[in-house]
């Protein structure tokens, strides 16, 4: 990192105090926070008396040392100290004069932030509304919070102490963290800067919140969580025909805020409720020429009402529907032809892979076979039709399935029942879910499959385009609240 030129953010060392009974200089902890050569360090110290007598098994007045000397060591060495009072809210209630105590000696040695740790996350807003108000009053310096979210509260007191006063927020995208979790990021930033006016990004970059909430889960190999505020795939969904026909209206009459704001798109869920005005919708998406009374219109409804009596579901697979409505239009979509594939299954189970496939394609009179291996059929059918497909589109490779459901339709008939497969995909920072319907598990899954690649080959340079767009040059900075990413 000390090569990459952050024009934005600064790089923090995080470690703790010495330990106690030895000086700075001979902490092996200490040293390798100034080996790390950051202009700033985050030193976290305990504040709770419990933890000082019972963990640390120290007096307070030597940890009270350990603090001082820590912090006072790095502000001579000319570094910008933050001083992370752990378990702080913890020990304002056991033992508020202590508590302060430890803020005022980081004070003497020099910190340039107060934070505030709920470590244990189990503190409620109106406490720490209460007592970030009182140390506010009582401290020149610029007062942080830290929240873990063990109660669910992460958010709420972290918007909380800002209103009284805090400006620093610690936290990490889609709150990730030791045990429950931090404080989220990925909500708390829109909350600050949208509904409380408080800039913490440049406004073209809040457009990509949604998409690095995604690129993250995407590189922690972590499925997204489709209910999270502002930045799941379902924050803006509606299904609902009264809903619909009101959002559709109105936008602002089942939706905070527009959903571009943060990077994310509204959705009208495909349903048994969803109502004509959805369909239309959905079709004037692919073509804003159709009206209501157009023959096209009907026949989409027609052919929807004969896929819904086949056993497909469009809720959370409106790619499907999409590539259907084209389809039905005669919009040209077909980016490959396959020729043929073959499943194969091993009996023994308890290897790396338990079946392999092969798979031949054509994209544009070019033939291309290949086989791969899986761990199940389903696995291997899309690592080899993706192997294929990539000598074509090499953009492929950003694309990965995050989920695979699949729902017996009528369990009467045992094994020779019909099944609903749902496969859910993702490149890194968009998600789409797409649909299959047939007696053969293996069938219906290569649909859901082949729909979800094509949909990601139409929609690809779209997207690509967006995202140049919104990731373009400007220096807009703003200090007011700060964002620091740690899990103490």
């Amino acid at each position: 990192m000390k090569e990459v030129e952050l024009r934005h953010a600064k790089l923090v060392a995080f470690g703790s105090t010495r330990r106690p009974h030895i000086k700075p200089e001979e902490d092996g902890n200490v040293a390798a926070l100034l080996d790390a050569q950051t202009d700033t360090v985050a030193i976290f110290g305990k504040s709770w008396d419990f933890h000082v007598t019972n963990v640390l098994r120290t007096t307070y007045d030597e940890n009270l040392n350990m603090i001082y000397d820590t912090i006072k060591y790095f502000k001579d060495l000319g570094k910008e100290v933050v001083f992370d009072a752990e378990h702080f809210f913890d020990g304002y209630i056991s033992n508020a004069t202590y508590a302060t105590e430890v803020l005022d000696v980081a004070a003497k040695a020099g910190a340039d932030w107060l934070v505030l740790c709920d470590t244990n996350g189990g503190t409620f807003p109106s406490d720490i509304g209460r007592i970030v108000e009182e140390v506010v009053d009582r401290f020149k310096l610029p007062i942080g919070i830290h929240c873990h979210d063990d109660s669910g509260m992460a958010i709420a007191n972290s918007i909380v102490a800002v209103e009284n006063g805090a400006v620093q927020v610690q936290g990490t995208i889609n709150g990730y963290g030791e045990r429950c979790g931090n404080a989220n990021l990925s909500v708390i930033i829109p909350n600050l800067q949208i509904k409380m006016e408080k800039e913490c990004v440049p406004n073209r970059r809040l457009k990509t919140l949604t998409s690095v909430s995604r690129y993250v889960d995407e590189i922690a190999n972590l499925q997204s969580d489709e209910t999270m505020p502002y930045v799941g795939n379902s924050a803006f969904a509606h299904k609902g025909g009264m809903h619909i026909d009101a959002i559709l209206k109105e936008p602002m009459s089942f939706e905070h805020i527009e959903p571009e704001l943060v990077g994310n798109e509204r959705r009208i869920l495909m349903s048994e409720v969803a109502g004509r005005s959805t369909v239309l919708s959905k079709i004037q998406k692919v073509d804003p020429n159709i009206t209501k009374n157009c023959p096209e219109t009907q026949l989409i409804i027609d052919e929807l009402k004969q896929l819904e009596y086949e056993g497909y579901q469009f809720e959370g697979a409106e790619s499907s529907f999409e590539l259907m409505i084209m389809r039905t239009l005669g919009k040209e979509i077909e980016f490959f032809e396959v020729k043929d594939f073959k499943v194969f299954c091993e009996e023994h189970w308890s290897g790396d892979y338990s079946a392999s496939a092969i798979v031949k394609v054509e994209v544009d009179g070019v033939e291309e076979i290949t086989a791969a291996e899986g761990d199940g059929p389903v696995n291997a059918l899309d690592l080899a039709l993706r192997k294929a497909l990539e000598v074509f589109y090499p953009q492929l490779r950003a694309m990965r399935l995050t989920d695979y459901k699949v729902r017996v339709l009528d369990a009467t008939l045992t094994t020779a029942s019909k099944v609903r497969v749902h496969i859910e995909s993702t490149d890194g920072k968009r998600m789409w879910g797409t649909v299959g319907v047939s007696t053969n598990i293996i069938e219906a899954s290569w649909i859901a499959l082949v729909d979800s690649i094509e949909y990601y080959l139409y929609h690809e340079k779209e997207w690509r385009q967006d995202d140049l767009a919104s990731n373009g040059n400007g220096n807009g900075n703003n200090r007011s609240i700060q964002t620091t990413k740690n899990a103490m």
